[in-house]
């Protein structure tokens, strides 16, 4: 499957804005919920400032407003009717919704303006600082490039592998041993990996099988009833993808044994990839567990295939006699 064939941009509204942020933002709606399907098209939020004061040149009108603590007193101070007049001339400007921080009572007048354009009136418990850090994280996940990969995720001594292959090859069975070792469960059968601002590739399950495993003979499980809740994370990032191909009798492939990676483009970044063959009597497990160690060695820089291959060097020319 083509890595860019999945990837899908899910348009950010207020709703998808206000679910995702209701606990980390400690936000509520106050008035305007006719217009909650109201685009977000930046991740960067705004305070509203001088467009209070009718000067809107520069004014971001795409982004979240804010009306923290200085442009709440500042409206206070003005007499009802030109209070009502400047948040009109604001809403009228198209914005996605207006947030008022530090819980401050939102004057009945604002609220019914709200109602009036369809423009969200959202109201925070957070101060401004704080509210504007939070609710920017909350905007660039949900506006980051993503994908769904058919695959199993998992967490080895903090190297994210996504072990990918056919149906039936033995995956989330490779899962559950290496749960069963002490390690953790990501996401398994299907991985949703987005792309956050730093530029990493953060994998997570889908919400539906969050924390669940289907094995073949069993049927599903819940990994944490079983295994503890150490067993499972909610990401992690993506460093490794291990490829499962089944190795035929008549197979007579020959076998990468020097540990070289292909590398595979994931969003725009390119992943270390690998191909184990899986063949009855192998402990995929215990397989997958060195691969994820000596890739973690190698990124530390130290590479036993190169090691070697010095040693044998040094013999061949008489520099030791390989004892």
């Amino acid at each position: 499957m083509p890595d860019a064939a999945a990837i899908r941009q899910v348009p950010v509204t207020v709703s998808r804005f206000l679910e995702a942020g209701r606990g980390r933002l400690a936000i509520e709606p106050v008035s305007g919920t006719e217009g909650l399907n109201r685009p977000i098209t930046e991740a960067a939020v705004n305070r509203v400032g001088l467009a209070l004061t009718d000067f809107f040149r520069y004014f971001a009108q795409h982004r979240v407003q804010i009306i923290g603590h200085a442009e709440n007193a500042y409206l206070t101070s003005l007499a009802d009717q030109t209070r009502t007049q400047r948040v009109r001339a604001v809403l009228k400007k198209g914005i996605p919704c207006l947030v008022f921080t530090r819980n401050r009572r939102v004057a009945p007048a604002v609220a019914r303006l709200g109602d009036e354009f369809g423009v969200p009136i959202l109201r925070s418990r957070l101060i401004t600082k704080h509210f504007i850090n939070a609710a920017t994280i909350v905007l660039e996940n949900l506006m980051a490039p993503r994908i769904t990969m058919q695959g199993t995720m998992v967490d080895i001594m903090g190297v994210g592998v996504l072990l990918e292959g056919n149906p039936g090859v033995g995956k989330s069975e490779t899962a559950l041993a290496l749960v069963k070792k002490g390690f953790s469960l990501v996401a398994d059968d299907v991985t949703k990996l987005i792309k956050d601002s730093a530029g990493k590739i953060v994998g997570s399950p889908v919400g539906v099988t969050r924390y669940h495993m289907e094995i073949r003979g069993v049927g599903i499980i819940h990994v944490p009833s079983l295994y503890g809740i150490a067993s499972v994370r909610a990401e992690k990032e993506l460093e490794l993808i291990i490829g499962f191909k089944r190795l035929e009798h008549n197979d007579d492939r020959r076998w990468e044994i020097d540990g070289g990676y292909r590398m595979r483009n994931v969003l725009g970044v390119n992943i270390p990839s690998m191909v184990l063959p899986v063949a009855p009597g192998r402990e995929m497990a215990n397989i997958v567990e060195a691969a994820a160690l000596d890739f973690k060695l190698k990124q530390l820089g130290h590479d036993a295939a190169k090691e070697l291959d010095l040693k044998l060097m040094d013999v061949m020319h008489g520099r030791t006699n390989g004892t």
